[in-house]
């Protein structure tokens, strides 16, 4: 495990983690951010856990590299999908980028873990 390693987790699970408990306990921010893209808050709530269970998936990567190779797999098929949800919604291009950059960040995480063995 090298450093890059470990802060190729630990940056996306800092974002995904509170983010995805945020959807699961369904502040209002993120009732009215499902609300905006036309999901219901039980779906929210879907996407939230799989969030969460991807940044401690990356987390455990650190750990068990096939884990989080897996989360990092997860995540990134996550946010490719939020792209595409907010492109078809209508939202400007740049309303998708944070999912687009969050996807880079883990497959940037995948390579450093293939990369640290």
């Amino acid at each position: 495990m090298t450093t890059v390693h470990v802060i190729f987790a630990v940056a996306p699970a800092s974002v995904f983690l509170p983010l995805g408990l945020a959807k699961l306990a369904a502040v209002p921010f993120m009732r009215r951010a499902a609300a905006h893209l036309g999901m219901t808050t039980g779906l929210y709530r879907v996407v939230g856990s799989l969030e969460a269970a991807g940044a401690v998936g990356l987390l455990l990567g650190l750990a068990m590299v096939p884990l989080g190779l897996a989360a990092a797999a997860g995540l990134a098929l996550l946010m490719a999908a939020a792209v595409v949800v907010h492109l078809r919604h209508g939202d400007p291009p740049v309303r998708a980028v944070p999912a687009a950059v969050l996807a880079l960040a883990v497959v940037a995480y995948a390579g450093a873990a293939v990369a640290a063995g």
